[in-house]
């Protein structure tokens, strides 16, 4: 074992990790072999070739772009999920429309930015394959959130708009084949507006990858259509190989369905471009803030054809924590570390300039991920995963690049376990840190307003996380525990702490001046602290604060209960209320005029 754990030193793989009870647990000695062997690795031989980084060394050419106003006017912006924007004209789903509305509505609010769920390309033939955070590919866009009527060619009687916008869930299974046979409807009916030439610059701009990636999609409505999936490890085993002749020959029986998928992602990154357009016009100075996924799925578009640069057998997740005692595993595909340096990090380059083509802002969920990621073997729980390291000074220098190019802000969420260095790290990369006010704390205390860190993103929560609501009655607890998420005896102990930590934030917040008077005696939480606890967060050093659409005006439900499937209705829960209504709800009202005040928009 002493030789392997040698070998795995040297490559990067980590043979225990921290128990969430304290101490440590080792990695199965199978688990080391197989992450061995997806690198390329011996397990049998001795010690050789390049060694993993063992430190995060920044490179002077991996600095990110930070713009100069934020040191003169910490600025603001709000949060929410696409699919839960209500309208009167959309048709079940929130749609590019909607976003050009919402950075209109936030612009005139004060908002210097808007952000939204990850608007990767999903599966069309399989609507229950919806979170936002497993895709197809991250390099290309989901067109289930195309504006039909922003169409030349759309016809209402083509979909039933109003019997998809009942209902306070989004109905995937219903909105996927209406939208998509609404979309080929206008497809054929008039897919162009004089702009033919736009459409055909497009698809040469976007060169091999654009058209394998329409490849897929028609082959995967196909296959699944067939009864073997819409992924393609179901696939017959000679369409599974993107280079064979079986799969040229589909293409040249299919032109014009594969033409109907590039036309697709060229009207979507039209749409998307029109929303930037409004963020800026509406006086935003980011814009569009857009979220990456941490992979993809391992039988989807990116990993069809990816070949040495995708690891296949591995799976990307989190070792167990006290949000899930047994671990997580999410179920998607990680690059090759060997792989991207192989191709000079091309994929991971295109990736993000596919989100910077769009944004003013990125954010890189679990950014730990540029410098190791814990996999785990298929088939295996996720406490039998270990970490394996990335080349960080390479892929910095990518993202960097990138930036500065686009003159975009980069954001790394920075939850859960975060090695030792890497937010300072980060820190002398420019990249944002991701603050969130129910994890500021020194012990038992909330950290005041100045002991947060200035190169950091501050907000109360995530999609991951209740609203500011739900977190003060404990429903968060109550519900892990319903579902099985964690014991009984971890429960009870986690709503003991809840109450303690009621009383910490009101302390920090009277402390800060945040919160004045005397507060209503009731159970529900009072309408004072939720402009109260913004107000906290303003006052902070974050260089931006970020306040979630959902804590204003709902929805008020979980967006995503990480570690649940089917028990719980993920990235379903649509608002309340229509867009027409959000700028005057008397929360949204409340909330950002005490923003403006408080974080005023820099005038330059």
């Amino acid at each position: 074992m002493t030789d392997l754990a040698d070998l795995c030193h040297h490559h990067g793989i980590t043979t225990e990790y921290d128990d969430p009870d304290g101490g440590t647990r080792p990695v199965p000695e199978a688990t080391l072999r197989l992450i061995l062997r997806k690198i390329g690795v011996d397990p049998e031989g001795s010690v050789s070739g390049p060694a993993a980084p063992q430190e995060m060394t920044v490179p002077e050419d991996g600095v990110c772009h930070l713009p100069g106003w934020l040191d003169r006017a910490p600025g603001w912006g709000l949060f929410c999920q696409l699919y839960e924007l209500r309208s009167g004209r959309n048709h079940g789903i929130g749609d590019f429309r909607d976003l050009a509305e919402m950075a209109r509505i936030a612009g005139r609010a004060g908002a210097d930015f808007l952000g939204v769920n990850p608007l990767h390309a999903l599966f069309w033939g399989d609507p229950s394959k919806r979170s936002p955070f497993s895709p197809s590919t991250r390099s290309f866009l989901n067109p289930v959130y195309i504006a039909l009527d922003d169409l030349p060619g759309h016809d209402a009687a083509d979909i039933d708009g109003a019997a998809l916008r009942a209902g306070d869930l989004v109905d995937y299974d219903a909105v996927f084949p209406a939208k998509l046979a609404a979309l080929r409807a206008a497809h054929a009916r008039q897919p162009f507006d004089g702009d033919e030439d736009a459409f055909k610059r497009f698809v040469d701009q976007g060169g091999q990858p654009l058209r394998r990636h329409a490849l897929f999609e028609a082959l995967s409505l196909d296959m699944a259509a067939k009864g073997h999936g819409v992924g393609w490890g179901g696939w017959p085993e000679d369409l599974q190989d993107v280079e064979s002749e079986a799969v040229a020959d589909f293409a040249a029986a299919h032109p014009e369905e594969i033409r109907f998928h590039l036309w697709l992602q060229w009207q979507a990154a039209r749409q998307l471009d029109a929303a930037m357009t409004s963020a800026t016009k509406a006086g935003m100075h980011i814009g569009l803030y857009l979220d990456l996924a941490v992979g993809e799925a391992p039988d989807g578009s990116a990993s069809w054809g990816g070949g040495e640069v995708q690891m296949t057998g591995l799976s990307v997740g989190a070792p167990p924590d006290v949000f899930a005692s047994e671990g997580q595993n999410w179920g998607l595909s990680a690059f090759s570390p060997g792989g991207l340096r192989k191709h000079d990090f091309a994929p991971f380059r295109d990736m993000i300039a596919a989100q910077l083509a769009h944004a003013g802002a990125l954010r890189i969920d679990h950014a730990m991920a540029l410098w190791q990621l814990f996999l785990i073997p298929e088939g295996e729980p996720a406490s039998a995963g270990a970490h394996l390291r990335y080349p960080f000074s390479e892929l910095l220098r990518v993202l960097a690049h990138e930036s500065r190019e686009k003159e975009a802000v980069v954001i790394g969420e920075d939850l859960g376990f975060v090695p030792p260095g890497f937010r300072e790290a980060m820190q002398s990369a420019n990249i944002l840190s991701y603050s969130i006010l129910y994890f500021e704390k020194d012990g038992t205390r909330f950290k005041a307003p100045q002991e947060y860190r200035p190169t950091a993103l501050a907000c109360l929560s995530t999609h991951d996380l209740p609203v500011l609501e739900r977190w003060w009655a404990g429903e968060d607890i109550e519900l892990r525990r319903a579902l099985g998420l964690v014991n009984e005896t971890d429960s009870d102990a986690h709503a003991r702490e809840r109450a303690r930590e009621r009383r910490g934030l009101l302390d920090a917040m009277r402390k800060s001046s945040a919160l004045r008077g005397r507060l209503p005696r009731q159970r529900e939480m009072p309408r004072e602290v939720l402009v109260a606890a913004h107000r906290y967060l303003a006052r902070t050093r974050a260089a931006l604060v970020g306040v979630r659409l959902a804590d204003m005006v709902g929805p008020k439900a979980p967006t995503n209960m990480p570690g649940t499937v089917d028990s719980y209705p993920n990235w379903r829960p649509r608002a309340p209320l229509d867009l027409d209504d959000i700028a005057t709800h008397p929360d949204f009202r409340a909330v950002t005029a005490m923003m403006r005040r408080e974080r005023p928009r820099d005038p330059g």
